[in-house]
């Protein structure tokens, strides 16, 4: 445990006018407070609090964010009270300990419901005081470092939790270094034997190749000495859980993967940036698509660097960072850089945002949603995904999540465009509306007077912003012909369980789900935004309605003809719940397609031939056929293990095939029946945890392409 001498004599480091009296007042407060508390590892309590103070004393922070940190738990967990926290170390301390007591309570893990608001509640937390996040952020992240004390539930519990929630919290303030060790301390816990892989997998790669960053290293300082450019070169291995995940992404394996060391060069001024950038592309070969300057577009958090990618030496790739020392202070901190203090005053970075501006712009859209789901998906939108910067035809950056499409570019315009948009160009040329636009391309939406938003854009929009006003949009046209529907729905799922849909049922379920009344409950019943069992639930809890409401084969995607008939793909195998487009064929009627279907591209000089497609939200049946291509040891056993798994996920198995027989593998390929996505997800992942699964990928073959699958 850090003694307070030490603790102040960190603080004078950056700030020699630090009130020490101050500091040891709160130490030796929080220490009487928590006497005769133990953590989980025998540990005085106390050395929980005093290691949250000495991590945020390492990012250089004011005295009252690290007086806040010692106190954090007190008014929590022992005798003291707000207004003892304030008697003795003034309103704005006691305010922020009240913060982070409150941030404590919140489970932001808990039912989508209470996550919404919960999430509400921290946002509105950070509009008051961005250092109650940033106590919240070091607290969790000590309890990480020290995690093997807990129970192995409790550690899986909140591993995830900082996975889904703290890690992507940190990157969106800024705070790079702690999102990756928050986030490579919680798959240490989520999934230690893929960790411990790619570690192992490191260590032969050193011994083969020998140390590669010292090598590269070199050769880069060798470069920009001969261009005359001073600058500091840093090299590091990219973090375990950044390397699994590019796998997962790219599906790929370890060998295949190439950037997988990094490098910054720290330069001394902006002009030089541009320098070390020509000297480097000079040197070696730019790899295409992978070049970003976030100097000249900073993203929202004061982000700035030019990143780029290259082929260095043996043609491996090597990603490269460049920034300034100014630039670089707040790549490391984000915001917390505006209570930095350096030299005993605040440091002057003119790179730092202020916090409240940047909350302000963080939140302003959630306030335009309307309930607690699309409040939910805005927050996650907006923390886990990066930006892409797209342009108006008069040149105004418009900044967007990655993954957007021309609508999500029309309603960040304004809703009046969006709500018009009858088609888009992107660099001039006319494309489809679910085209992803990407970085720097520019971006011009056709209107038309009488348009309105169409359903299908909700499965094509994936901001929250265009989302929210579509569906209102569409709520008001269509209104008293869903109401009209969901009443009828209402009463046929009410009679089924022998109740009665009455105006009561109705106020009480609105009530339960957060809606505005018995009326809103019905329309959104009609337009399949809730679906009978959600409302059943809302009133009668304990009655589970039976297979009878089921999503029929008729009813199960939305978009299509009268009359009009749909079969799968073959070469992708859509499933409920992912983003699908309809191909459609004389005599055949429609083939379904994922989005991402590679076989599209043959279609695309053929507009007139796709649908825009989407599924309905109710439950489906187990009845979709997708394979599934899996690698296992050749071992007594195995076979039956991997059955028994996926029979113990509710799925059936219809037909499998060996593909390749070694010594000491089988690769085969598994046709399983699946309800929708979700379920295909929680297969893959049981299968993924088991130890003699080498591999498990979803199989797809675009030479099947021609047809369907028929159920």
């Amino acid at each position: 445990m850090i003694a307070v001498e030490d603790l102040i004599e960190l603080v004078r480091t950056y700030n020699p006018r630090t009130d020490d009296k101050l500091i040891t007042a709160a130490y030796e407060f929080a220490r009487e407070m928590h006497e005769g508390q133990y953590r989980h590892s025998g540990e005085a309590y106390f050395s929980h609090p005093a290691a949250v103070a000495a991590i945020l004393a390492e990012q250089r922070l004011d005295d009252a964010t690290i007086v806040t940190a010692l106190l954090h738990d007190t008014v929590e967990d022992t005798r003291a009270s707000y207004a003892m926290v304030a008697d003795r170390f003034g309103p704005e301390i006691a305010d922020l300990v009240d913060g982070v007591t409150k941030l404590t309570k919140l489970q932001l893990s808990s039912t989508e419901t209470q996550q919404a608001e919960n999430f509400r509640k921290l946002f509105m937390a950070m509009s008051k005081d961005m250092r109650v996040i940033l106590v919240k952020l070091a607290d969790r992240l000590h309890n990480m470092r020290t995690i093997k004390a807990m129970r192995p539930k409790k550690q899986l519990k909140k591993a995830r939790e900082t996975m889904d929630i703290f890690a992507p919290l940190a990157g969106r303030m800024g705070m790079q270094w702690m999102r990756e060790e928050l986030e490579d301390l919680a798959f240490r816990v989520i999934n230690p034997e893929a960790r411990a892989s790619i570690i192992r997998r490191f260590i032969t790669l050193q011994k083969e190749a020998g140390d590669v960053i010292e090598r590269i290293t070199g050769d880069m300082r060798q470069v920009l000495d001969r261009a005359g450019i001073e600058a500091d070169v840093l090299g590091r291995a990219k973090k375990p859980y950044s390397i699994w995940r590019k796998m997962q992404e790219k599906k790929m394996g370890f060998s295949r993967l190439s950037d997988i060391y990094g490098f910054r060069i720290i330069t001394r001024s902006e002009d030089d940036c541009y320098r070390v950038l020509g000297a480097i592309h000079r040197r070696w070969r730019a790899v295409p698509g992978r070049f970003k300057d976030y100097i000249s577009q900073p993203k929202s958090n004061g982000y700035r660097s030019i990143h780029t990618t290259v082929s260095g030496r043996d043609g491996k790739r090597v990603e490269v960072q460049i920034r300034t020392q100014a630039m670089h202070d707040v790549a490391e901190t984000g915001v917390a850089a505006h209570w930095s203090y350096r030299d005993g005053v605040p440091a002057e970075n003119p790179f730092a945002v202020d916090p409240a501006r940047w909350i302000a712009t963080l939140t302003e859209q959630f306030d335009t949603e309307e309930d607690h789901d699309e409040f939910l998906e805005a927050v996650r939108l907006e923390m886990y995904t990066d930006k892409v910067f797209c342009f108006t035809p008069k040149g105004d950056v418009v900044k967007l999540p990655r993954g957007a499409t021309p609508i999500d570019f029309a309603y960040a315009i304004h809703t009046r465009i969006g709500h018009a948009c009858v088609g888009a160009k992107i660099d001039g040329m006319r494309v489809p509306l679910w085209t992803r636009i990407k970085n720097g391309q520019s971006v011009e939406v056709i209107t038309a007077d009488g348009q309105t938003p169409q359903s299908t854009w909700l499965e094509i929009a994936i901001t929250g912003k265009a989302r929210a006003a579509i569906r209102r949009a569409l709520r008001e046209l269509d209104r008293d012909r869903y109401i009209k529907l969901g009443r009828e729905l209402a009463r046929s799922a009410f009679e089924h369980v022998r109740k009665r849909a009455t105006e009561k049922a109705l106020t009480t379920a609105a009530r339960t789900l957060r809606l505005a009344d018995a009326d809103e409950v019905l329309a959104r019943l009609g337009s399949a935004e809730l679906t009978t069992r959600q409302v059943l639930n809302a009133v009668y809890p304990d009655i589970a309605p039976d297979d009878s409401h089921l999503v029929g084969r008729d009813r199960a995607v939305i978009g299509l003809g009268r009359n009009q008939r749909f079969e799968r793909a073959r070469c992708c195998q859509p499933l409920p719940g992912e983003r699908i487009v309809g191909i459609t064929f004389r005599g055949k009627g429609v083939v379904v397609h994922a989005i991402d279907c590679a076989a599209l591209s043959q279609y695309e000089d053929q507009p007139d031939r796709w649908l825009d497609l989407r599924w309905h939200d109710g439950k489906h049946p187990a009845e979709y056929d997708v394979t599934l291509d899996v690698t296992i040891g050749n071992d007594a056993g195995v076979m039956g293990r991997i059955c028994t798994l996926i029979g113990e996920q509710k799925a059936n198995i219809s037909d499998l095939t060996f593909v390749d027989r070694k010594p000491d593998f089988y690769r085969l390929l598994i046709d399983v029946e699946l309800r929708d996505a979700e379920h295909l997800h929680g297969i893959m992942s049981a299968l993924d945890a088991e130890s003699d699964v080498a591999s498990v990928e979803r199989y797809r073959d675009p030479a099947r392409a021609g047809g369907g699958v028929k159920q």
